[in-house]
Parts: C-alpha cells; structure tokens; sequence
C-alpha cells in the first residue's frame, strides 16, 4: 500500500511540474513572461525540485534584485567545482528582445523534470531578466522591426541606458551585479540571448562568437576549429540551421561579411578579459516569436551536449590561457579585421528588389522572399592587432581616483596601499591629443584617437595610493582599462576627464613681468622661445601664444593637467 501511495505521489508532483506552463505556453507562443511571472516561476519549480535553487544577487537600477537560477544534477550549487564545466546565460538585457526569457523558463523547466538529461559535469546559471527596468517598462511599439511577441519590455533600463555598452563603465547597478555574479561564478562560456535588427534572410538563428584571438592562440583556435563548428554542425541536425551574426559592410553581399566586433564594452568583449568564451545568439526579428524561442531553446541545449563532451578541453584551455596571461607581455589595445584572411560560407538570403512605398509614394528596397538565395560569401573572421603595448610590471593610482579602484577590486584585480608617503621612479603617460563625441553615448562623450607621449618621472606617492601588480589573472582586464589609448578602457569612458581641464591660470598683464623674470634665468628656454619665433611667423606675432608657451614650460605650469594619473612601474 506504502509503495502505491509513493507511485502516486511522485506521478502528481510530476505531473504538477509538467502542468506548471508559462505565458509562452499558454498563449500559443504569442506572448512573454512579465518580470514578476519569470521570477516567480522560477521559485514555483524550485519548491518542487531539489535539482534547481534560486538566489538574489545584488541590486539593479530599478530597485528590484538581480535573481540567478542554478541548475545541478547532483544538486551542489557551489560555483568553480573541479572538473565542471559553468555556463552562464543572460536573458533581457534588452528586454524588447525576450527570447531567452521564454526559453530559458521551458529549458530549466524540462531539466527539472528530466525531459532532457543536465550532465554531471554541467553547471547551468541563468539570469531570468538581468534589465529589470526595461521589463517593467512594457509596450507594443518599441520594437517596430519585431514580428511578435504582442507586448514585451523597453531596450533602455531604470536610467535609460543601454547594459550591452555597460560592462566596462558600470554605470548601473545591473552592471555592478553582473561583475559580482560573474566573478562569483567563473564561468567557462557566458550566454548572451538576444534578437537581431537588419537585414532579412532566411535562418531563424544567428550567432555571434567571441573573438578568437582574445582568448589566446591555443584556446581561440580550438574554439574557431573544433567548438564552433560543433555547434553548428548540431544545430543543422536539429534542423536549425544557423550563420554567424549577419554584418555585412555593404548591402552587397558579395563584398563579403564581416565578424562582429566586439570590445570588452559588450558582454562577449568583457568575457574574453577573462579568457571566458562568449556566445550572442541572435534570433531574427522577423520569423515567428514560437519559432525565434524553439531556436533559442534549441541552442543552449546544443551548447550544454557539446560542452559536456568537451568539458575536459574546456577546462584545460581555460587554465592554460588564464596562466598565459600572467607572463603575457604585450597587449593589443584595438584590432581591425584582416581582409587577406577569411573563410567561405554558403550564406542563405533573399534577393533585393525595389517598389514604390505605400508611404511614401517614392522607391523603396525590400528583400523579395519569392527569390531566396544560396550563395558562397567571403567571411573575414579574424582580427589583427593595430594598438600594441607592453605591460608593465604595475600601476600606480593615487587614492583619490576611488571609483576606478572600487571597479577594479570589483572585477577581482588584487591590489595594496602603499604604508608610507614614497618617492617612485615611474613611466607616465602625457595625453598630447584626443577627441571626444560630440553627442553623448551612453551618457558619456567618449573620448578617442588619443595619443601620448611618455618619460620617466620620479613622483611624490601618499600613504594609500594604490600599487596594482599585473602579475595575477586579471592581467587583461588591468591593462585594457588602464591604459589610456584603450578603445574601451576608463580614461575612453571619462573617468579621468579632470585632468583635461587646467585648474590655475594667469593674467597677461601679470605674467609677462613674472614670465620676463623667469626667461633670464632659464637660458634653454630662451634658446626654445627663440627657435620658435623663427619657425612660426604666426606664433611670432601672437604675444598671448608667447606668454602660454612660456607658462606652459615653467614651474609656474600645474604638473597634473594632461598628465595621466595611472603611472606604470617599469622596473
């Protein structure tokens, strides 16, 4: 009788999990989970089920918490378990692009009640909605380019930025949290789902790949020759056929596409910092929603088999390129792609053709689905270096520049205080040039095209200032956001624009005495201000030029404008 009662109670709690259905589900694949329908279905199937838990993890702009869902087979939870492979998926970053969302409630879902096998060797954690904000801020209109679902979220968060430009700059708390989860995790691969804008073609599923070499020689050829075509391959047989993330240059595709590129200010750029592989799928706006999450559904199930049979490697590469970084001692701050280089793929379209616009009543370009294409397109997939540095053994930063630092020991970079005020022979960087955006981006007028000149320099250092060490794991990560003519490092994001502004000054009238004194007693600037009045008939005849240029080369010139407060220990 015991044992009837036991069949009994296991055949209702399955079939309580089984019955448990979203809004995906129960619409017919027409609409998406609400922030609160995600988070507590998440919570319904983990009071079922001893194979999935759900912790809070930090704060967002919106003033609700992060959530993270970890799912384990032999239900140990504990992050960078030996010989485990840990995947991290982010879903709603954007949250017009609900996708993953969706998937993701129906992949953990089927885990949980074993409609599909979670390896052993697999750590799944999912972010069910990482921009909360965006979520709550739900409408019908924002993403007029989409085919479904009837209402979904807002691509800007609680402050209107865009988190997929966040990841370095960590403006919001989403960002702040996502570093604290990730560190926390470790993750070997980082899922990121979204839904493409663009051209029309005829593949549901897209997918941008980390850049290889970001990853180390070894690891990146092994992802580009051996992963990546796994997944593909099993994406296919799946009948889910998918290309890489469609950019083309042109609207002609037989120039050829091109990698994304992508900068540690997105989500794969930042994982690569720390030698995490990163995918972006990338379903296509214009196919079905139910279609769009089976794909996404379809792909992380792909990733989780082929991972567990590669874990072993996975885990291998990662260490050996985490140790590499440590002894690494050049850098590419920027890269360009190599247009000598590139793979053939049979790339599936639609032909363009052009009629006269409803709207408009003029000529318009529209992708003719009666005329679908198969053609052999160029694929330059690799990147070459353009902005090469030497790290060096550290960096000095005095203490007042305190939120570089908490990001920095947010990003787990080890760090000490110096115990003494101490004179240090140091290389520093003078910023000769830059631009700035003219408009605002992400609430910043980032700076770019920097150039610097560098000398050796003995500086008055304080008790505190911080010595950072590039000999730890870390390493590309200190580098990329310290050194100034970084793409996407701190002084491209305004963080140390104070220098850039002259504190003190003069009055012409009172300075052409002082600056007459100061010339007789410094002879090679004489001999400076001279040349220069021969070679320049303009500066030659402009008396407040002169007075600048004496200023700017006398001690009575503050040190500190344009000199770049993040000083490198050569020796």
């Amino acid at each position: 009788m015991k044992n009837v009662q036991l069949v009994l109670i296991l055949l209702f709690c399955t079939a309580k999990l089984y019955s448990q259905q979203s809004r995906f589900e129960t619409s017919k694949g027409t609409e998406t989970a609400t922030y609160f329908e995600a988070i507590n279905w998440y919570k319904k199937l983990a009071a079922s089920n001893k194979s999935i838990t759900v912790k809070q993890m930090g704060l967002t702009d919106a003033g609700y918490p992060l959530h993270i869902v970890l799912l384990s087979a032999n239900r140990n939870f504990k992050p960078q378990q030996k010989n485990k492979i840990t995947i991290l998926i982010n879903n709603g970053i954007h949250p017009g692009e609900p996708d993953g969302i969706d998937a993701c409630m129906l992949f953990a879902r089927d885990i949980v009640t074993k409609k599909i096998t979670l390896p052993n060797n697999i750590i799944i954690a999912i972010i069910p909605v990482y921009n909360i904000g965006g979520c709550l801020n739900r409408n019908a209109y924002s993403r007029v380019n989409q085919n479904g679902p009837i209402e979904y979220g807002f691509r800007g968060n609680a402050q209107n930025l865009d988190l997929n430009r966040d990841f370095i700059k960590n403006d919001s708390r989403e960002a702040q949290s996502f570093a604290q989860i990730f560190h926390w995790l470790q993750p070997h691969i980082l899922i990121d789902n979204h839904v493409s804008d663009g051209a029309d073609y005829q593949y549901t599923m897209t997918m941008l790949t980390t850049q290889y070499n970001k990853l180390g020689i070894e690891m990146g050829q092994w992802l580009k020759e051996k992963f990546e075509p796994s997944l593909y391959k099993s994406m296919q047989q799946k009948k889910w056929e998918m290309t890489p993330y469609v950019n083309f240059e042109t609207d002609n595709v037989e120039t050829g596409m091109h990698m994304f590129y992508d900068p540690p200010r997105y989500s794969s750029g930042y994982a690569a910092l720390f030698n995490t592989i990163g995918f972006v799928p990338e379903t296509h706006m214009l196919k079905p929603y139910k279609d769009r999450v089976a794909a996404t559904y379809a792909l992380m199930q792909t990733i989780v088999e082929q991972a567990t049979k590669y874990a072993a490697t996975i885990i291998q590469q990662r260490t050996a390129a985490q140790q590499k970084i440590i002894t690494q001692q050049t850098f590419a701050l920027s890269w360009k792609v190599d247009t000598a280089t590139h793979a053939i793929i049979n790339f599936k379209g639609y032909e363009q053709a052009f009629k006269t616009s409803e709207a408009t009543g003029l000529q318009q370009m529209y992708y003719n689905h009666q005329l679908p294409f198969t053609k052999p397109v160029k694929f330059y997939n690799t990147y070459t270096p353009t902005n090469i540095i030497t790290a060096p053994k550290a960096y000095l930063i005095p203490q007042g520049w305190h939120s570089v630092l908490q990001l920095m020991q947010l990003n787990g970079v080890q760090f000490y205080q110096l115990k003494n005020d101490t004179a240090i022979t140091v290389e520093v960087y003078k910023i000769d040039s830059y631009k700035s955006y003219a408009t605002p981006y992400e609430k910043h007028h980032k700076n770019y095209a920097v150039q610097t000149s560098t000398q050796l320099q003995t500086i008055h250092f304080l008790k505190g200032d911080y010595y950072i060490s590039t000999n730890q794991l870390t390493k590309r990560y200190i580098v990329e956001t310290l050194e100034p003519t970084s793409e996407d490092g701190f002084f491209a994001w305004n963080f140390f624009d104070a220098i850039l502004q002259q504190k003190e000054g003069y009055s012409d009238y009172r300075w052409d005495e002082v600056a007459a004194a100061y010339l007789k007693k410094d002879s090679v600037l004489q001999q400076q201000l001279f040349l220069k009045k021969q070679t320049d008939t303009v500066f030659a005849n402009n008396a407040a030029a002169q007075l600048a240029y004496i200023y700017q080369h006398s001690p009575y010139y503050e040190p500190v404008h344009l000199r770049y407060p993040v000083f490198r220990v050569i020796k």
